[in-house]
C-alpha cells in the first residue's frame, strides 16, 4: 500500500514447499494490496485512496527476487495509500467506486503512459459527498460489477449502464447508503460463456421427449376402440 511494485519470474516459484515462500519482503506497517500475473509487455495501473492514478509500462521495473521490497510505483502523498492495481487490456474502462457507493468508468486512453515513480494524475474528483476510493477495477462493456458494503449489503450492476466521465468528476449514485456504513469491497464478474455441457444436455432432453412422444402415438395407433 505504500505504493512499491516488484516483478518476479515464475521460475522463482517453481519449487514452493510446505510452509510456503516469502514472495515480497514487506517494510513495518506495509501490506500487499494485490497480485498480478503478466506476459512482461503490460501497463500497469495504480490507483490510491484520495484519488490519483499512475500508468506505466512494466517494462519500467526490471525483475526482482523474491525476498525483495520492489521500487517505487508512485509517490504519495503522506495521508495516501495504494488501495488498487489492475494490468490494462485494450479497449477498456477504469471503473472507480468510492466508500459513499458512488462511482464512475473512464477509458483508458485518458491515462497517459508515464515513468513510475511519479505522482499521477486525478482520477476522481474526491468531496465530502462522495467520501474516498473504495475499490477500482477495468472492465469492458460486457462485464458485470459486484459491490458490498460494510453491513453486508451487495449489489451487482451491469458495467453498460455505469456512465462514463472524465478522469476528474465526481460520477453519479450506484449504491445507496444507509447512515453510517461504506463500500468496502468491488468485483468484476465477467461475461460467462454459454455452457457447452448445457446444450447437450438441452438436447439430450429434446430427443428423448421426441422418443417417448413417437413410442406413445405407435401405442396409441394400435389401440382397437
Amino acid at each position: 500500500k505504500d505504493g512499491l511494485i516488484k516483478k518476479t519470474d515464475l521460475m522463482e516459484y517453481d519449487n514452493i514447499r510446505r510452509g510456503g515462500l516469502i514472495a515480497v519482503n514487506l517494510r513495518e506497517d506495509d501490506e500487499l494490496i494485490d497480485v498480478k500475473l503478466t506476459d512482461g509487455t503490460k501497463d500497469i495501473i495504480l490507483v490510491t485512496y484520495n484519488g490519483m492514478a499512475i500508468r506505466f509500462n512494466e517494462s519500467d521495473a526490471r525483475p526482482l527476487g523474491r525476498v525483495t521490497q520492489g521500487v517505487k510505483g508512485i509517490s504519495l502523498d503522506e495521508d495516501d495509500y495504494v488501495i488498487g492495481m489492475a494490468v490494462s487490456f485494450d479497449d477498456g474502462y477504469l471503473l472507480i467506486v468510492t466508500e459513499n457507493g458512488f462511482g464512475k468508468r473512464t477509458p483508458l486512453d485518458e491515462y497517459r503512459t508515464q515513468y513510475r515513480g511519479g505522482k499521477g494524475v486525478f482520477t476522481y474528483k474526491i468531496t465530502e459527498k462522495t467520501g474516498k476510493i473504495a475499490g477500482m477495477r477495468l472492465v469492458n462493456e460486457n462485464d458485470d460489477v459486484m459491490l458490498i458494503s460494510a453491513d453486508g449489503t451487495i449489489i451487482r450492476l451491469k458495467v453498460e449502464d455505469i456512465s462514463i466521465f472524465g478522469r476528474v468528476t465526481q460520477g453519479v449514485t450506484l449504491m445507496k447508503m444507509e447512515e453510517g456504513t461504506k463500500v468496502v469491497s468491488l468485483a468484476r464478474v465477467e461475461e460467462e460463456d454459454e455452457d457447452p455441457d448445457e446444450d447437450d444436455e438441452d438436447s439430450d432432453t429434446e430427443e428423448r421427449e421426441e422418443l417417448v412422444a413417437e413410442e406413445n402415438t405407435e401405442e396409441d395407433e394400435g389401440i382397437v376402440q
